[in-house]
């Protein structure tokens, strides 16, 4: 199997997801190349990366063991996809979530790529067969789902084509690792991967308990952020339940009819639409303003929060 460190990696798109990955490519140590059609969005990009990276050392907050002189002297911009791509053992996209213009790229990777490099989606929701169906390299594809903003939070879904090789789904793996992220395996594509399933089902209760009136959005919020969210930042549902009595057979058997009773009066999907969305933005612009200003303010600070978490959970981490 190839070392994740051979060659380089590419970025095709300079937005958020392309900037983020570029930083933590560089934070392990590796070339990074950003690509993009327009140089004013590459020039852009490397700006807002070299003031992110040093505000990120002042802060304490950077990652890796370079400074931060030294991971920005590994990224570079490039206007030109076929030179950008030469050599590279890695290519990640991150352009915007739309199927047209993703396959459009990867039809254009496809035809310049060599057989060793690795062709990675950013796609969100987008399936594989969808993304890749087609390709002569589709044994090189795969999905990485980054969760936003990818920096402060690790996890990275790892989402196969059906023909996707597994040295494919191992070396990517192996590069996530690398650089700091938290690979899962999706052993199969299924719609909306494996995060979004989970917060979907999450966001459609949610909506339901609003809207029958069963609480208030702010109340509802808590009861996440003060309540599951405390454990689901350290231990997931499974281990949450094994833990919960004396280990997962006990669970079920203590809890299994109680938790079928509860489930069988969920309501349908919501419709995401009138009085309850109203209700719910009024609560949530009490909080938290929705113009520009106090949006960017709050990312900021939950940012600063997730990036806190994240070395607490490293410290906490069990020897």
């Amino acid at each position: 199997m190839a070392s994740p460190a051979a060659g380089g990696v590419v970025i095709v798109g300079s937005g958020l997801i392309g900037r983020s990955w570029a930083m933590l490519f560089a934070s392990g140590g590796l070339k990074v190349k950003l690509y993009d059609i327009e140089q004013q969005q590459i020039t852009k990009a490397l700006e807002n990366i070299r003031k992110e990276i040093k505000s990120l050392e002042q802060s304490g907050s950077l990652k890796g063991s370079l400074s931060a002189e030294q991971q920005l002297s590994l990224i570079s911009g490039c206007g030109n996809l076929a030179e950008a791509v030469e050599g590279a053992m890695h290519i990640q996209e991150c352009v915007p979530e739309d199927l047209e213009l993703k396959k459009k790229i990867f039809a254009q990777l496809d035809r310049i790529a060599d057989d060793r490099v690795i062709l990675s989606s950013s796609s969100s929701c987008l399936l594989p067969s969808k993304l890749f169906t087609g390709l002569v390299h589709v044994k090189q594809c795969i999905v990485a789902h980054p969760v936003n903003p990818p920096y402060y939070v690790p996890l990275v879904e790892l989402v196969p084509h059906p023909e996707t090789a597994p040295a494919t789904m191992d070396r990517t793996y192996a590069l996530m690792k690398k650089i700091g992220q938290s690979p899962v395996r999706v052993l199969k594509e299924i719609d909306g991967f494996v995060l979004n399933r989970l917060q979907y089902a999450i966001i459609s209760e949610a909506w339901r308990l609003v809207e029958e009136g069963i609480v208030s959005p702010n109340d509802l919020d808590l009861v996440m952020s003060d309540g599951l969210g405390m454990r689901y930042a350290f231990i997931g549902p499974l281990e949450t339940m094994h833990l919960n009595a004396e280990g997962m057979v006990s669970y079920c058997d203590r809890y299994s009819e109680g938790m079928k009773r509860v489930l069988k009066t969920f309501g349908p999907v919501p419709e995401f639409s009138g009085a309850t969305v109203e209700k719910v933005n009024q609560d949530m612009c009490m909080k938290v303003p929705d113009d520009p200003e106090h949006l960017a303010a709050r990312r900021q600070w939950r940012d600063d929060c997730l990036m806190k978490l994240s070395i607490l959970k490293h410290q906490m981490q069990p020897q």
